[in-house]
């Protein structure tokens, strides 16, 4: 597997874990039989990771699919690779500045993700440029 696909899993994994990790800690206020109650999520902060996991969501297929188009289009593999890495360490920060409540620099990094995002889908255009 390459680098960019295992960022694909963990930009999958971080999604998953936005949201779990609330519940896991609110685990005695949390019902599972009623999970998508919104008394529970009425928290700023579990409403924001909620906010946060569901961008994960809407982000998730574009990205993957950019990942997965360029490698069969044969753009070249290492800038595909650090686009991901970069794309990943993005969506950490975006993460984190959703729970810390910051939004403006959460929708800079939103803006910086979606940026990568199509660099990546486009990559294979341009591999006949690119250097090496």
């Amino acid at each position: 597997m390459t680098v960019a696909e295992w960022c694909v899993f963990g930009t999958l994994m971080l999604y998953l874990l936005t949201i779990a990790s609330v519940k896991w800690i609110g685990f005695r206020r949390f019902d599972n039989s009623k999970p998508r109650d919104p008394a529970f999520y009425a928290d700023p902060i579990r409403a924001r990771a909620l906010g946060a996991h569901q961008n994960g969501i809407e982000a998730f297929p574009f990205f993957a699919i950019a990942v997965l188009l360029a490698e069969f289009r044969a753009g070249p593999q290492r800038p595909i690779d650090e686009l991901a890495v970069l794309f990943l360490i993005v969506r950490i920060a975006y993460v984190l500045t959703y729970l810390g409540n910051r939004p403006t620099l959460r929708s800079i990094l939103w803006s910086l993700g979606f940026a990568i995002n199509l660099a990546i889908f486009f990559m294979p255009l341009i591999h006949g440029f690119w250097p090496g």
